[in-house]
């Protein structure tokens, strides 16, 4: 047991230090060597758990994901805000969320598959507007899967704004913002008076901690 919780230590270890390189330097410029300093592990050790450079990419990709999801809620487009909510403040207190983030956005990541994240979020997102759907909370001309593709696209530009101007302290007015703009033309209007979309709903919803 004492052996298995090493090498849970080791790999997070190690899964931190390849998320500050690839941060702060890119997939190309982020070096092994730069990250076994950083994570005081063996080459070894890394391999181990890592094989390749692309393998602690991909790990660090994987690891962006929320370790939580927010509360159930009977309206699936408060849940969508939510969401946004929850990966806004990720990306203002979490080193992989950050990193991951970077990753999926790096032009110069030749040859690494950054799909996972996007179509993980397309996913999520297709899922609750397709409930949303059946509940009767859309317009009757709203398709959920063209829906979901607009959202994950326009935050995705909206955090790349965000972080170039403001690091990210700025990500959850813009993401109300952002509701603001496109929950008018999707949503019907009986729903639409009964979304919170103030930033207090961050508190409720215990998004003050850093998660590191």
């Amino acid at each position: 047991m004492a052996r298995q919780d090493r090498a849970i230590r080791t790999r997070q270890a190690i899964l931190m230090a390849a998320a500050q390189a690839f941060e702060k330097y890119g997939y190309q410029a982020a070096t092994i060597t730069e990250i076994l300093k950083s994570a005081d592990v063996t080459k070894g050790a890394l391999y181990f758990h890592f094989p390749s450079k692309e393998d602690l990419a991909l790990g660090v990709l994987d690891a962006q994901e929320p370790p939580q999801t927010v509360p159930e809620q009977s309206l699936k487009l408060q849940e969508l805000i939510d969401l946004g909510m929850l990966f806004s403040h990720r990306l203002q207190t979490s080193l992989l969320a950050r990193a991951g983030v970077r990753l999926s956005m790096d032009q110069q990541a030749q040859g690494l598959d950054r799909s996972g994240p996007f179509l993980r979020w397309q996913e999520a997102t297709h899922h609750l507007l397709a409930q949303a759907k059946h509940n009767g909370e859309l317009l009757p001309h709203v398709n959920p899967t063209e829906t979901a593709d607009l959202y994950v696209a326009a935050f995705t530009g909206t955090q790349a704004v965000s972080q170039t101007l403001t690091n990210y302290q700025d990500l959850q007015r813009r993401h109300i913002t952002l509701q603001q703009h496109i929950l008018p033309s999707i949503a019907a209007p009986s729903i639409l008076t009964a979304l919170d979309l103030t930033p207090a709903r961050a508190e409720r919803l215990g998004l003050l901690a850093p998660e590191g």
